[in-house]
C-alpha cells in the first residue's frame, strides 16, 4: 500500500509539473514529461571513454540477456580481475559467483523488491522506465518498477551528518543548460553497486551527470564512483536512456512471490511500521 501511494502521488505531480515546464524550466534541461518516460539501453553500465571502469562479466562466462537473438539467458558471473576491487570485495564476490553458477542468489535488487542503491538505481529493472519530476528546490527520480524514488535537493550543501540509507542523501544543481549534476553520500552498505553484486561501504560517494543530448531525445549519464573502503581507486561508468516509452507513468507494485523461486531469491524486506 505504501508503494502504491507513492506511485499515485508521483503520477499526480507529473502532469502539474509538465504543464508549467515552459514557465519554470527556462535555461535548464527538461527531463520530465507526462507522456514519455526514459528507457535505458542496457541492464549493465557501459565503460567510460578512458580510465578504470565498472565490473562486468567474466570473460569465460559472458552474460547473455533474454532478448539477444533468442539465446538462453545466463546468470551474471562477475570478472574478479578488475583492478578497482579490494581483496575483501573480491572474496565476497567470489562467494556470490559460486551461488550464481548454481542458479542461486543471482537476481537483481528488484527481484526481491529491494532498493537499487546508487548508482545501482540506474541499472535496476529490465523494462521499467525512468521518470523525473522537476520542482523549484527538488528533483524526483522515479523508476516505475516498485516504484523506487530518489530525492535530489537542489542548490544546497550536504548535511554535516546525513542519515544513512539505501539511496543516501543527494544534492544537485543544473549546469550549462543541459545537465543535472547529482552528488550522493550517506549510502548504506546493504545494496550493491550493480547487477554483478559488487559490494561497497558507507564511504561510497557517487556523482552522476545527467546530460540531455540529441535534441532532447537522449539522456547520457556519466557516473563517477569513489569508495576507499571497497575500491582501490575512483572509477567511472556510463548509462544511456532514450525517450522511447510512450504514455504516463503506470502504477506498478513489486509483489511478494518468493515461493515460486524455491528460495533462490532473497527474502523480501518487511517494514516494521508504516512510513506514514
Amino acid at each position: 500500500m505504501i508503494r502504491s501511494a507513492i506511485a499515485l502521488l508521483a503520477a499526480s505531480v507529473l502532469p502539474l509539473a509538465s504543464a508549467h515546464a515552459a514557465e519554470t524550466k527556462t535555461g535548464i534541461p527538461l527531463l520530465e514529461s507526462q507522456a514519455v518516460g526514459w528507457s535505458k539501453i542496457a541492464d549493465d553500465f557501459q565503460p567510460p571513454q578512458s580510465g578504470p571502469g565498472p565490473v562486468t562479466y567474466a570473460k569465460d562466462h559472458p552474460y547473455v540477456p533474454n532478448n539477444e537473438n533468442g539465446k538462453q539467458v545466463t546468470f551474471r558471473i562477475a570478472d574478479l580481475t578488475n583492478p578497482i576491487l579490494k581483496p575483501w570485495a573480491i572474496e565476497k564476490m567470489r562467494e556470490q559467483n559460486a551461488l550464481a553458477a548454481t542458479g542461486k542468489r543471482a537476481y537483481e535488487a528488484r527481484a526481491s523488491c529491494r532498493p537499487g542503491g546508487v548508482p545501482g538505481f540506474l541499472v535496476m529493472g529490465r523494462v521499467n522506465p525512468l521518470y523525473f519530476v522537476q520542482g523549484k528546490g527538488e528533483v524526483l527520480l522515479i523508476n516505475e518498477g516498485g516504484p523506487e524514488v530518489r530525492h535530489v535537493f537542489l542548490d544546497v550543501p550536504h548535511s554535516a551528518h546525513p542519515k544513512i540509507s539505501p539511496y543516501g542523501e543527494s544534492v544537485g544543481h543544473y549546469e550549462g543548460g543541459d545537465t543535472l549534476v547529482v552528488d550522493t553520500i550517506g549510502l548504506s552498505d546493504d545494496t550493491y553497486i550493480d547487477n554483478y553484486r559488487t559490494p561497497h561501504t558507507t564511504e561510497l560517494h557517487v556523482v552522476e551527470r545527467f546530460q540531455v543530448t540529441n535534441g532532447g531525445n537522449t539522456l547520457q549519464v556519466a557516473i563517477r564512483v569513489e569508495d576507499p573502503g571497497a575500491f582501490n581507486m575512483p572509477w567511472s561508468a556510463r548509462q544511456t536512456y532514450h525517450r522511447t516509452r510512450k504514455g504516463a507513468m503506470e502504477e506498478t507494485v513489486c509483489a511478494e512471490n518468493n515461493i515460486a523461486f524455491d528460495g533462490s531469491v532473497s527474502e523480501i524486506p518487511q517494514a516494521e511500521k508504516p512510513d506514514f
